[in-house]
């Protein structure tokens, strides 16, 4: 009987030595070590997970752990482990749910293949997958735009943190979301597409954000008079929606027949040509009041602006001369 009880507590102090070690010991991570632990997976699948990562000494152990502790739910999503820690650490951080996030910047003026191209940069999914989603979930916006094709001009510019457990629709709910709050604010409820569509070739025509009131004004004053935009921004759009842009417009660029090309074209071109931040749709919804039918750029990020044609060619050829000097 006593051989027995010396096993027993010999035992005993194995498997608590060994527990002691599994779950105190400390591990550092040989490097930068991601763990996507997703919705639905069971403690013994996060286990695995976690020790085939090397970020645990033993899957049994950590659960073990769990299940004295069984009250504290795990949390979902994407772990970065690079520092040294325990099983226990390493439990409690899924306890709390302190995840990965990946921060995506949209600058003002972002089309929605350049917000595609940052979500994959920031290591959430390919490209194409957003543009998928961008190009056809425009039930996010149907009823501000039912007749939407995307949901170009809506995915609003900010700077979002996202984790991968978010799916590209949960990303782009979000951006519209932005929007929504956005427009709001600044009272736009009524001819939502035209608003933005036209905030959206302002937003591109110009970076000085005092100068987007003037840019309006002087598309507003073309199409009330029917007056082709000649807008460079929304050709190149066209383009990108094709596929043909090379990087740069040239003279036969302005000959295409496409919708976007406000040179062949009366009026706005059919949707927004990028993503514009508050001040641009602010200039949309409250232009300046001019008589300017024309700008150009004076080489210095700034534009001149003019009332006839005359005017506006001598602008043209300073621009012209001060791009010379250089």
């Amino acid at each position: 009987m006593r051989a027995f009880f010396t096993l027993l507590l010999l035992a005993v102090l194995g498997v608590g030595g060994w527990l002691a070690w599994a779950l105190l010991t400390p591990v550092t991570p040989s490097s930068q070590t991601f763990v996507l632990l997703r919705p639905g997976y069971t403690t013994r699948r996060i286990a695995r997970e976690l020790k085939a990562a090397g970020v645990i000494r033993s899957a049994d152990a950590f659960v073990l752990w769990h299940y004295v502790h069984h009250k504290r739910s795990l949390k979902a999503g994407e772990y970065l482990f690079d520092k040294t820690a325990n099983s226990r650490d390493v439990h409690e951080r899924l306890v709390r749910g302190d995840i990965y996030v990946h921060t995506v910047v949209v600058p003002e003026g972002f089309n929605m293949f350049d917000i595609a191209q940052a979500i994959q940069d920031a290591g959430l999914g390919t490209s194409q997958q957003f543009l998928e989603v961008a190009k056809s979930d425009t039930s996010l916006i149907s009823d501000l735009v039912p007749e939407a094709k995307s949901l170009e001009g809506f995915l609003f510019p900010n700077t979002y943190e996202f984790t991968r457990t978010e799916s590209m629709h949960d990303m782009a709910a979000a951006m519209v979301k932005q929007f929504r709050q956005v427009a709001t604010q600044i009272g736009l409820t009524t001819d939502v597409h035209q608003t933005v569509t036209m905030a959206s070739i302002i937003e591109k025509e110009t970076s000085a954000p005092e100068e987007r009131p003037l840019v309006a004004s002087v598309y507003y004053n073309r199409l009330s008079k029917n007056i082709a935009l000649q807008a460079d921004p929304s050709v190149i759009y066209g383009e990108l929606l094709e596929g043909t842009y090379t990087g740069a417009l040239h003279h036969q660029d302005m000959q295409v027949n496409s919708a976007y090309n406000t040179y062949r074209h009366p009026g706005l071109p059919p949707s927004p040509i990028a993503n514009p931040g508050k001040t641009s749709l602010e200039a949309a919804l409250h232009p300046a009041t001019t008589d300017y039918f024309y700008f150009v750029s004076n080489g210095n990020g700034h534009h001149n602006f003019a009332h006839s044609l005359e005017e506006h060619n001598r602008n043209v050829a300073k621009l012209r001369k001060a791009v010379f000097k250089r």
